[in-house]
């Protein structure tokens, strides 16, 4: 799966989910050789972020996240966040990100998201970050995560 067109305002918001990272968890999200933006995309790692809308919609997913949620970037990117969730998990969903506005990053949660095609699927140790911009303002959620299994 190739990156897609990107606007130069879309990278800028996709670097911002690295940068986010490293200033709150002192380390590097990805390894950048290059291209921080082609980095994310290609990471092992499913890495994910919606902005701050009243219902939070996705703009970034990379191919990793793609593949899990059977979508392609396009339909990913127009996705409200609050539907990677089944309907039960919302509530757990909406605590989960309360706690994130609150305390910036968590890197423990666990928890059961839904594909397209309704395929459920754990993620376990995913690391949750609030996005920033250079003035410190608050642009957004993002989520990281390398452990995932089939869910029954």
């Amino acid at each position: 799966m190739d990156i897609p067109e990107l606007t130069k305002e879309q990278r800028g918001r996709i670097a911002c989910i690295a940068e986010s990272f490293e200033r709150l968890a002192g380390r590097p999200l990805v390894a950048p050789e290059g291209n921080l933006v082609e980095a994310l995309w290609h990471a092992p790692l499913a890495i994910v972020a919606h902005g701050t809308e009243s219902d939070p919609i996705f703009y970034f997913g990379n191919r990793t996240a793609l593949t899990l949620f059977e979508m392609d970037f396009a339909a990913f990117t127009q996705l409200p966040s609050r539907f990677s969730a089944e309907p039960l998990r919302r509530e757990e969903r909406a605590r989960l990100l309360a706690r994130v506005a609150r305390d910036g990053i968590i890197e423990d949660y666990a928890g059961v998201r839904i594909s397209a095609t309704g395929r459920r699927f754990h993620i376990s140790n995913a690391c949750v970050w609030t996005l920033t911009n250079a003035i410190g303002e608050a642009v957004g959620q993002a989520a990281a995560f390398a452990e995932w299994t089939d869910a029954l």
